[in-house]
């Protein structure tokens, strides 16, 4: 045993770029469970503290001085820093500074319009969520990770169904109707997430889950953002957060001028839609939010001169008719009728794309049950088996 000169040296480290510093658990971050992600945060500069032992080659060390992990007593102990006590060296506790949005307000923003230049969605996503680490509220960020995730999770639908709708306008309300139904039964594409399933990409749910909180703050930043609200509430539907979905969207129909018909009109479809998505997956058919989705989804249809908007008026009025107790086929199998004449006038419409919307598991029954719906195929044929 020898005794030699030891020294606690405590080193400040500092990042210079907020974009490629490190990111740690953010303070006072807790870990509920292991489904619930921690708050993260950038790193801007910390201090770590080591032990540094000199007068070694007196001893017969080939040099002078070496770093040493041991413990080591904090700095604020009465005793002083004294190796071999207490702490190992390393992150010198409370010594973290955070890249806060104010230090690189003008980055963010530049970083945002660099992010909407790479083709691929995954580079996009990942600079995009760097972003919203330093800045959770960057409104830019969250207003292209939103209609991004949005989109491709829209095109998951198509890849999905597999039928072609040729104008992008249709084939988005098309694929919307897709998961509308899909959320009221099945639900696994849009509830089982890439790590739950051992999958080696993404899925739909990724998309939806990740989706939801960037809506949700920009949301709270541009409230005027009235397109990101309904289709806020529209993720809700698919979520299955039913009150969420319609609360969000009587809210939406609140802050739209009666001049705006066309808005109004679109507002009024997807509050239906979630009403009528709340009775089918309950099942509670007595639910007064039937009747008055149904007039919702009418005023609609008289509010809108767009193809694509009567077509999904109309089709909604049809679809929440199915879950009336007292169902008139008669006036349900006219409002189908109505859906898919406009439909079809719409750009991109086809027989083909339009026999998909009667083969969701509500509809289909309907039509194979009754034979007077049959005229709703137009090319004679029956709904194919999937």
């Amino acid at each position: 045993m020898a005794a030699g000169p030891t020294h606690l040296v405590r080193l400040r480290i500092t990042y210079r770029d907020a974009l490629t510093s490190p990111i740690a658990f953010a303070p006072g971050a807790y870990q509920w469970t292991n489904t619930v992600k921690r708050p993260k945060k950038a790193l801007k500069a910390v201090t770590v503290g080591f032990v540094v032992v000199t007068g070694l080659k007196k001893l017969g060390f080939p040099g002078d001085a070496a770093v040493i992990n041991v413990p080591v007593i904090p700095a604020d102990d009465p005793g002083g820093p004294v190796p071999f006590v207490t702490e190992r060296g390393g992150y010198v506790k409370n010594s973290a500074a955070w890249w806060e949005p104010q230090d690189v307000s003008g980055l963010l923003i530049a970083s945002v319009g660099r992010a909407g230049h790479f083709p691929d969605l995954s580079n996009r996503v990942a600079l995009l969520n760097r972003i919203l680490i330093i800045d959770p509220f960057q409104p830019e960020a969250l207003t292209l990770l939103s209609r991004d995730l949005y989109e491709t999770l829209l095109a998951e639908a198509g890849a999905l169904h597999r039928v072609s709708v040729t104008n992008e306008a249709l084939a988005m309300r098309v694929n919307q109707v897709y998961w509308d139904t899909y959320a009221q039964t099945t639900r696994t594409e849009i509830s089982l997430g890439m790590e739950m399933g051992g999958f080696s990409k993404p899925t739909p749910a990724d998309y939806l889950f990740r989706m939801i909180p960037a809506m949700e703050n920009l949301a709270k930043v541009r409230p005027e953002d009235l397109e990101n609200r309904i289709r806020l509430g529209i993720a809700y539907r698919w979520n299955n957060d039913q009150f969420a979905a319609i609360d969000t969207h009587e809210a939406v129909l609140k802050d739209i001028p009666p001049a705006q018909t066309e808005r109004r009109a679109r507002a009024l479809i997807e509050l239906a839609w979630s009403r009528i998505a709340k009775v089918a997956w309950n099942r509670i058919l007595d639910d007064p939010g039937i009747p008055l989705a149904v007039r919702e989804a009418e005023e609609a249809y008289t509010l809108t001169e767009a193809p694509i908007e009567k077509f999904m008026a109309a089709y909604t009025v049809a679809y929440g008719m199915i879950f009336s107790p007292t169902r008139d086929n008669k006036a349900l199998l006219d409002r189908l009728t109505d859906a898919r004449d406009w439909y079809v006038k719409a750009p991109g419409g086809s027989p083909a794309s339009w026999r998909l919307l009667l083969e969701n598991d509500n509809v289909k029954g309907l039509v194979e049950a009754d034979p007077a719906f049959q005229p709703l195929l137009a090319s004679g044929d029956r709904p194919s088996e999937r």
